[in-house]
């Protein structure tokens, strides 16, 4: 990242609405559902290793994050009750899922459409 990107002031996990609110320095401000959160996970496991290789992941639409853990200042790890940890949400991460969360959500439940798979 670099020094103009934009830096968390404040980070929330609202358990019982399983939300993430993220507040940046540039005034902009997030709540990030736990379930955008699994799907769109950093991790290898979700992501691949490489491009091309994401994973559509069903079944999420109600799972909870049981912590917030910060690593070094630069990321976030995400606990979630399924057994997910290895996603290290970095804070330009946390602000694209914030800014782009209306694209990003419409092209998961597309992706799950598609694949013939559910929420549930």
């Amino acid at each position: 990242m670099t020094d103009a990107s934009p830096w968390p002031t404040d980070i929330r996990l609202k358990r019982k609405e399983r939300v993430v609110e993220v507040e940046f320095d540039d005034g902009a401000r997030f709540r990030l559902p736990a379930e955008l959160l699994r799907v769109e996970s950093p991790s290898a496991e979700v992501q691949g290793h490489g491009a091309g290789q994401k994973k559509t992941v069903p079944g999420k639409a109600n799972v909870a994050i049981t912590a917030l853990e910060p690593v070094g200042n630069y990321a976030l790890r995400i606990v979630f009750d399924d057994g997910h940890d290895t996603g290290l949400y970095t804070w330009e991460t946390l602000y694209r899922l914030g800014r782009d969360s209306e694209k990003i959500w419409t092209d998961y439940l597309t992706a799950l459409a598609r694949e013939g798979l559910s929420r549930e």
